[in-house]
């Protein structure tokens, strides 16, 4: 098949594909896109299970793997974590549930649903995965430098923090920061320096850049947003989250069809529903300047990293506007000054 002209590889099995979003407004609106995952986790909950995924660390200082069982903790597994989360050992403790028949969902990237399986070695009746469509992974070092920055300029303590608040729209999101003194702050993705480094692929582990896991992925489904869904499904688009959610295996199917009469959905072509949603199933591209950024990284402060690799990087686009305006200005001058002449 073919997306924008370039010719994409089905990753693995696709059984269907789906535009959708939970009917639960309060949950969809806490998630990053249509809080398909809560829907997965509260069933799994709901079946005597556990839920495995990922949450901030108390002072937002890492993200890590948790086993949840109460539905009073499914709320930390919400929205995205953008940066490389603790595995410890998740993978052992997902298990010894298994072995004890323990229903197991799974959630996590393509390639941490890989190392799953890989270590797991064989086929269990009982686990369900669940990937995220993932753009990269950033370093977690990074995040430790832009955490003090954001302390020192705050003059607080970081205590919660929301990669893809919604409070202004799904498609336009920003960051929005709480500290300990129950400020909040919400900086769009446009104007976070370390979104920026993340937009832009600065920060990314060096094998995001060619990731195994676009290509094999052994999970049962895979969610993300359904970025480009007004070109595809417009009546599912309402700017408070939409997501993509393609069933992979019978074991996905199966969990789908559990919690389908909770979701508002739509069924539709892979290639219509990757065409803006890329990361399914390509790599991003290295920066030239990537390598420079990770040397620089373990040498200077964030606030240099972001003069030199985002702040600069806006200077160009910059001038060329300001000398667009200076030579349209000085265009209309001429106009008004050969107007003048011709009425003198």
């Amino acid at each position: 098949m073919a997306v924008n002209g370039s010719s994409v590889k089905t990753v693995n099995n696709v059984l269907a594909v789906y535009a959708g979003y939970s009917g639960k407004a309060e949950v969809r609106a806490k998630s990053s896109s249509g809080a398909i995952f809560h829907l997965l986790a509260e069933f799994t909950l709901s079946q005597s299970g556990v839920v495995y995924g990922v949450a901030m660390s108390e002072g937002c200082r890492s993200a890590e793997f948790i086993r949840v069982c109460e539905i009073s903790r499914l709320p930390e597994l919400f929205g995205s974590k953008y940066l490389q989360a603790k595995t410890g050992n998740v993978f052992k403790s997902v298990k010894a549930d298994l072995e004890d028949n323990i229903v197991v969902l799974f959630s996590g990237t393509g390639c941490q649903i890989n190392g799953l399986k890989g270590y797991l070695g064989k086929e269990y009746h009982n686990l369900f995965t669940v990937d995220v469509i993932c753009h990269g992974v950033p370093s977690p070092a990074l995040w430790q430098k832009y955490v003090e920055y954001v302390e020192r300029r705050n003059g607080a303590k970081l205590v919660n923090v929301n990669f893809r608040c919604k409070d202004r729209s799904w498609s336009d999101f920003g960051m929005k920061e709480i500290d300990d003194t129950y400020k909040a702050r919400y900086v769009s993705k446009n104007k976070d320096p370390y979104m920026q480094m993340f937009l832009r692929n600065y920060s990314l582990r060096p094998s995001c850049y060619h990731c195994a896991a676009k290509s094999v992925k052994l999970s049962d489904l895979t969610i993300g947003d359904f970025w480009g869904i007004n070109d595809v499904a417009p009546d599912m688009n309402d700017d408070k989250g939409v997501s993509l959610i393609i069933v992979r295996t019978d074991q996905g199917r199966e969990l789908f069809e559990k919690i389908k009469h909770n979701i508002k959905y739509k069924e539709v072509l892979y290639e219509d529903a990757v065409k803006h949603n890329t990361p399914e199933y390509a790599s991003v591209h290295k920066p030239e300047m990537r390598d420079t950024f990770y040397m620089d990284m373990n040498t200077v402060s964030f606030e240099e990293l972001k003069r030199k690799y985002i702040d600069s990087r806006q200077i160009p686009f910059l001038k060329r506007l300001k000398n667009m305006i200076r030579g349209f200005i000085k265009r209309v001058l001429r106009n008004l000054g050969g107007v003048n002449i011709m009425a003198g």
